[in-house]
């Protein structure tokens, strides 16, 4: 891992060398060692060191994260139709409930006036059986008492009792086909209240693909809609993350030059079987809507601290590419009372040390931070090279230094290496100018 982050930062170390020496190695960086035209200057090289100091480091975890916004939904049509109107345009807030879409409906309202009429019809048959069955119940009733006197034979009553089976039977049978025609005219009624698409949700519209005259299928999107004032952010963790991350320590979402806190808020606890890995999320109240759905964000999860031990920013880790040694160079001749110099303007940049002893030092990392390294092999105040150690790889032992501030070196590693490589460019022209 040692190597990993060496390798990591050296690309950024060539650029920040490249920018001291643009900034600061004009004429009184370069030492003549004497002689004619024709021998070869000596260069005591110009670096940038920061003091090394004692503390403990902050663990996180650097991870990409996805925002996706709360209720996040992608409309599309329960049925087929034309559209016929489009009531939202991208952007709109809305209720829940309210009308999107609409679809041509005729079919549907002539399919929803046959099924009531074919209802009206049903209803009529069953009071129409209800009736025969009243009269025959009468005239049972009748052939009954009749029969207790002798006054009717046992033929006549079990015609009578047949009768009235039939009748209740077609009383049930009208019945049952009311109800499948009322059920019939609600689902007409369903697909016709389907021609109007309507907000499932209380949110923002976006992605409009819905226009007039359209023709869409179950299979047509519509529209996005989601809350965008709760969003949550959506990061990867491996199985060995797991090990250090719990749901409730801290995320430090990274929007531009602003940091937003939050906490996260849950992990799945099923691992793809194929990666080996799980989604956790982290809900975020988007207060000043700088976040967007779809934007991806680094997230910092903080799961704890280091020991108490030497800190070195993390470009301070140097490997010789001449022997393999990792390791950070000091300038051993710099006491700890030695004070970062002040930088007040980046065009006007502060003078550097006469030359003075630099010297290779091997170290063990013990811990690792995003932007720190703790480690052993160097004492607390002692003044570490980070910009400029592939001058000193040439066996060079002095070198003229710029004390700088913790701060600064921490900002310019952080910042992206295009927006570096930039600053370096901006900073040659203007000293060809």
């Amino acid at each position: 891992m040692k190597k990993l982050l060496i390798n990591f930062f050296k690309p950024i170390t060539i650029l920040f060398a490249v920018t001291l020496l643009v900034t600061g190695c004009s004429g009184e960086n370069t030492e003549s060692s004497g002689g004619d035209a024709g021998e070869t200057a000596s260069v005591t090289p110009a670096v940038e060191a920061v003091k090394a100091r004692y503390g403990s480091l902050p663990l996180s975890e650097r991870l990409s994260g996805t925002v996706v916004a709360d209720n996040q939904v992608v409309l599309y049509p329960e049925i087929s139709g034309r559209i016929t109107q489009v009531h939202v345009r991208t952007g709109d807030n809305v209720q829940k409930g309210d009308p999107l879409v609409s679809l041509e409906d005729k079919q549907y309202q002539e399919q929803v006036e046959q099924a009531r009429a074919n209802l009206k019809i049903n209803q009529a048959q069953l009071k129409q059986a209800q009736a025969q069955y009243r009269e025959l119940e009468s005239e049972y009733r009748r052939t009954r008492q009749l029969s207790e006197k002798e006054l009717s034979s046992d033929l006549e009553m079990e015609r009578m009792e047949a009768q009235m089976e039939s009748a209740e039977a077609d009383v049930e049978l009208a019945e049952a086909q009311v109800e499948q025609a009322q059920s019939t005219l609600e689902e007409r009624q369903e697909m016709l209240s389907q021609t109007v698409v309507r907000a499932p949700i209380t949110g923002t519209v976006g992605q409009r693909n819905a226009e007039m005259g359209m023709q869409v299928g179950s299979n047509t999107q519509l529209f996005t809609i989601g809350d965008l004032d709760n969003l949550r952010v959506e990061v990867v963790l491996t199985d060995n993350m797991l090990n250090d991350i719990s749901v409730g320590q801290t995320a430090n979402i990274h929007v531009g030059d602003q940091v937003i806190e939050a906490g996260l808020s849950r992990i799945s606890p099923f691992l793809n079987n194929v990666t080996r890995s799980t989604e956790g999320e982290i809900d975020v109240e988007n207060e000043n809507n700088i976040l967007r759905p779809g934007m991806f964000v680094p997230v910092d999860i903080l799961y704890g601290e280091s020991q108490q031990a030497t800190l070195i920013p993390t470009s301070g880790l140097y490997s010789d590419p001449n022997t393999g040694n990792a390791g950070v160079y000091v300038a051993t001749s710099l006491g700890s009372e030695i004070q970062p110099a002040e930088q007040v303007n980046a065009d006007n940049p502060p003078p550097l040390t006469e030359a003075t002893e630099v010297q290779f030092r091997e170290v063990d990392v013990i811990a690792e931070g995003r932007m720190e390294v703790a480690v052993d092999g160097v004492e607390p105040g002692d003044w570490v090279v980070i910009v400029g150690q592939d001058l000193l790889s040439e066996g060079r032992n002095q070198a003229r230094v710029r004390t700088s501030s913790w701060e600064r070196i921490l900002a310019m590693q952080g910042m992206q290496r295009q927006d570096l490589l930039q600053r370096v460019l901006d900073s040659i022209q203007t000293a060809n100018e």
